[in-house]
């Protein structure tokens, strides 16, 4: 099964709710990444824990919950990289990075859904710890993307923790408020 590339630009997700996943970027306070980011990885362990599932397409152009696992990982990767320029550089561009490419080159489906969870989780620890030690001052640090999209390091927050709790709904269907909602 062929996937099509997804050439939307996300950044919408900083003006209003996903209509979607039902994460309302704009009500992330930036103490509160670092923990979504932690929880949400701890939801990948589980949906990853079964390696023939994990590895199931549920539909035509739709990805496993194995290769969203391995985008959310390069994803968390990608992002501790882009967090990091902003921290030590002024202002910088980030490299592209073709999502696609790197599924097809990488054999997103193909990996081990454990390893996936662990790296996955590590990765998520890794960017989560940085997000923990930022100054008052750094969350306003800027950088962008070579599309021209602007962020400081607090919309880029936002922006990105948006993504793997997205992808999450992906393979759950659970939106991002029935998951936050404590149990009764």
């Amino acid at each position: 099964m062929t996937i099509v590339p997804d050439t939307k630009d996300w950044t919408w997700v900083l003006q209003r709710p996903c209509p979607e996943c039902g994460l309302d970027a704009r009500s992330c306070a930036r103490d509160a990444v670092a923990g979504m980011i932690r929880s949400n990885a701890s939801a990948w362990h589980d949906a990853l824990a079964q390696p023939a599932g994990a590895r199931h397409r549920p539909a035509p152009g739709k990805w496993s919950a194995l290769e969203y696992g391995c985008h959310v990982r390069d994803v968390l990767r990608l992002y501790d990289q882009r967090l990091g320029l902003m921290l030590t550089q002024e202002g910088p561009r980030y490299p592209n990075w073709d999502q696609d490419a790197t599924a097809v080159a990488d054999r997103y489906d193909e990996q081990d859904p454990a390893t996936v969870a662990a790296e996955l989780a590590q990765a998520a620890e890794t960017i989560a710890a940085r997000f923990d030690a930022l100054s008052p001052r750094q969350w306003q640090r800027t950088g962008s993307r070579s599309d021209g999209a602007h962020f400081t390091v607090e919309s880029f927050a936002r922006y990105f923790v948006h993504d793997p709790v997205h992808h999450l709904y992906d393979i759950t269907g659970a939106q991002y408020a029935d998951r936050a909602r404590p149990a009764t």
